[in-house]
Formats: structure tokens, sequence, C-alpha cells
């Protein structure tokens, strides 16, 4: 499985093609802090809404949840739906506010 580091991932997204950004967590958890322009699918709801990030299939996206353990499930079912350039935030939006917006709530 492809990983990246929050530090990659904050490189990555001032680029001029940055990833598109799965958070597949609870709605509650991405209400009280999430990554900007990311799109949420609890993994749970995953399965039957697929459908709703089809056209992500030949980009890049990173996928996120606390820690990187939903992350990592979410990235083997979408791996068996055809996504091939996916990657997992490692340490998840915990690690995220700790090395690059500190200024983030965690939980």
């Amino acid at each position: 499985m492809s990983v990246i580091t929050p530090t990659e991932l904050a490189r990555q997204l001032q680029s001029d093609t940055p990833p598109y950004l799965l958070d597949v967590r609870h709605p509650g958890e991405h209400e009280f802090v999430a990554l900007p322009n990311s799109k949420l699918i609890p993994l749970p709801d995953l399965g039957e809404r697929v459908d709703e990030i089809k056209d992500w299939m030949d980009r890049d996206v990173v996928v996120y949840c606390h820690h990187g353990i939903r992350s990592a499930d979410a990235i083997g079912f979408l791996r068996a739906m055809g996504f091939r350039r996916l990657a997992n935030l490692s340490g998840g939006i915990d690690r995220w506010s700790e090395e690059v917006q500190p200024e983030m709530p965690r939980y």
C-alpha cells in the first residue's frame, strides 16, 4: 500500500494538480476537524456510495481517517473496485495536526 506523510501531502496540496482527499471517518469527526476540500464518505457507507467518487478512479487520491487504520481498510476496498492511485495518510489527521497544522483541534 502506498503511504504519504503529512509533510509530503502538504507539499502536494500546494501543487497545480493536488490529490483528491477522501475522509472515511464519521460525520461528527469530520465536523470537528477535517482537511480542506476533502470528501466525507464514512467507511461503513463506502460500498453504497463509491459511485460518488467513480470519476476519481484515474486521479491521485489520499485517503485519511483519525490514525490511518480505517483509511487502510478503505484503500483495500477501493483497490478491489479498480482504483489504483491511492495513498494512505500516515498517522491520519492526528499526525497532520502534529506536523503540519498544530493549531488544529485534536481528539
